[in-house]
């Protein structure tokens, strides 16, 4: 795969919005995806339009092509992750507004990248565990008070994930809790 083809994918574009976006046409950026180097003009326009540096663009055989080992290489707007992350917290109480935001705002900002994958699988978890960690307290009869405080603990346990991941993107560009897999 080409290094201009990889790049634009991880940022979830096509051929054409990346032609729009960079004033470069379709067929130039499909003649450079077939593994033609791109030249002065169109080297600089595109890697400024992708916010890489020139050298990125070169032809060179990627060192592994799994898309997640080289998410590095692309630029990330940390920001819009974090945005994606909060955006879980106003709605803790109520489990699939909790996936379903973050998702979407995932689609739309077109950051499909395996930070906020994660932080959607990491919901997508937390939505599955805690209703089961709920009945199981229910079904020991410790009473309405532990009850309360089994709900409260849960609503607690997210927020502070949510919170602690947050402060992770920003200090360290990585989450703090993670899975060690993705669901999505």
């Amino acid at each position: 795969m080409s290094k201009l083809k990889h790049i634009r994918e991880q940022q979830n574009l096509t051929q054409e919005e990346l032609s729009e976006k960079s004033g470069v046409s379709v067929r130039t950026i499909q003649r450079i995806e077939a593994e033609k180097d791109p030249k002065g003009y169109t080297l600089r326009v595109l890697a400024e339009t992708l916010g890489v540096q020139q050298k990125e663009l070169l032809i060179q055989p990627l060192e592994n092509e799994n898309k997640e080992n080289n998410e590095e290489s692309i630029p990330v707007n940390y920001s819009k992750i974090k945005l994606i992350n909060l955006s879980s917290l106003p709605f803790v109480v109520v489990p699939l507004l909790n996936i379903l935001v973050p998702l979407l705002l995932m689609f739309i900002l077109k950051l499909k990248n395996p930070i906020t994958k994660q932080i959607i699988s990491l919901q997508m978890m937390w939505t599955i565990v805690a209703p089961i960690i709920f009945m199981l307290g229910i079904f020991m009869k410790l009473g309405r008070s532990f009850t309360l405080i089994l709900i409260i603990g849960l609503v607690l346990s997210n927020i502070y994930i949510i919170l602690r991941n947050a402060v992770g993107i920003d200090q360290k560009k990585k989450l703090h809790y993670k899975l060690n897999f993705s669901m999505i």
